[in-house]
């Protein structure tokens, strides 16, 4: 039998666009650039970014671990492009989320190119984020 892993994480809606976070013993901050918000965080799009590439480098390490693999670290870029009026309920002619999202990664290894494409495979077979952008997640949503 599988043994699921619960991840939970609580925000709270301050004052404009300031979102506060407390996960574990961090508390983090999402907002938007000012004039809007108050610039105290990353918007909730570069978070989303943020946690792909920081699942890319936790998985890498751990396969690179597992392999026995020379990894000496890993340099990740996540990029993408949006309409900013379909989120700001201008258009519904384009879909609210990304059109697509490009990671770039540098490995730093004593790896060829082959071997580099196929251990960066295998790192994002791994990913849990990477797996819930690819593939359709079920969300619910609950008024408490």
């Amino acid at each position: 039998m599988a043994s699921l892993k619960k991840i939970q994480v609580t925000s709270t809606l301050g004052p404009k666009f300031t979102i506060e976070s407390r996960i574990r013993d961090h508390l983090i901050y999402v907002d938007q650039p000012t004039p809007g918000g108050d610039d105290k965080g990353p918007t909730p799009l570069e978070y989303l970014f943020v946690s792909l590439a920081g699942c890319i480098g936790s998985i890498a390490r751990i396969v690179a671990s597992q392999r026995r693999l020379p990894l000496r670290g890993m340099e990740i870029s996540v990029e993408g492009e949006l309409d900013g009026e379909v989120l700001m309920g201008k258009s519904t002619v384009n879909r609210a989320g990304f059109q697509g999202l490009t990671v770039n990664v540098v490995i730093d290894a004593d790896m060829t190119q082959a071997e580099k494409e196929e251990f960066l495979h295998e790192v994002d077979r791994r990913c849990p984020i990477s797996d819930n952008i690819l593939n359709t997640t079920p969300i619910s949503f609950k008024v408490c």
